[in-house]
């Protein structure tokens, strides 16, 4: 018999029993990824099997599977996981400044603080180790909807908008201050040519020669006459 109103089923990740449905409770999907990470970062994506990230995670194998696919899906859920962390991280530092030039050199301390860090640089050569095979992950890690060349499209807009900056092409502009901020550290970390991520020192030297350069070019004019 159909029911209705009130005899209907709840929508949503629960049972009758009240209890999450498989594969819905956040809390287990993020100790997975949890034991799935320290395992991808300690041996890699090839060595990684199923049954360490299980001992890792302290899962069974069968709450593994719920949750993802297969050892690629739950890389792929990793590589995001932090991606967005990061992502989250960022859009907070450049929300909390309306200042522009703090607003560019928190944001840039902090751009080059994360990808010269050790785990992002074993990180971003686990990906790169996987390409051939997973190059729809690549391009999203690096060029995805949202990625840090759009973040800082937003707060340079804003910017724009209330008059401190001027602006003909956001894009461009955007991938201009990343490339002025990083340095070449990055690309110094992720070839091993730098062994260990710059000091505060180096960063805030390379950051506030960046901030000036890129306000140089398209601070208002109001601004560069004060």
């Amino acid at each position: 018999m159909e029911t209705t109103g009130s005899d209907s089923c709840p929508a949503g990740p629960y049972s009758l029993s009240g209890r999450r449905a498989a594969g819905e409770d956040p809390a287990k999907r993020d100790q997975i990824l949890e034991g799935a990470k320290r395992v991808f970062m300690s041996v890699g994506f090839d060595a990684a099997s199923m049954n360490d990230i299980t001992r890792e995670a302290g899962v069974s194998k069968g709450t593994i599977y719920v949750y993802f696919a297969n050892k690629e899906d739950l890389f792929s859920a990793m590589i995001e996981a932090e991606r967005a962390l990061f992502l989250a991280t960022v859009r907070t530092v450049l929300a909390a400044h309306e200042d522009v030039e703090a607003g560019l050199y928190k944001f840039g301390v902090s751009f080059v603080t994360h990808m010269t860090a050790d785990k992002v640089i074993n990180a971003m050569r686990t990906v790169l180790g996987v390409r051939d095979r997973m190059p729809a992950l690549c391009q999203r890690f690096f060029k995805g909807p949202e990625n840090l060349r759009t973040v800082m499209q937003e707060f340079l807009k804003h910017q724009v908008d209330i008059g401190n900056l001027e602006i003909d092409d956001l894009d461009l502009a955007a991938g201009q201050f990343l490339d002025l901020s990083s340095g070449g550290f990055f690309k110094f970390r992720l070839f091993g040519t730098m062994e260990t991520p710059p000091s505060p020192e180096e960063i805030d030297r390379v950051i506030t020669g960046a901030v000036r350069v890129f306000m140089a070019a398209y601070g208002a004019r109001q601004a560069k006459t004060a």
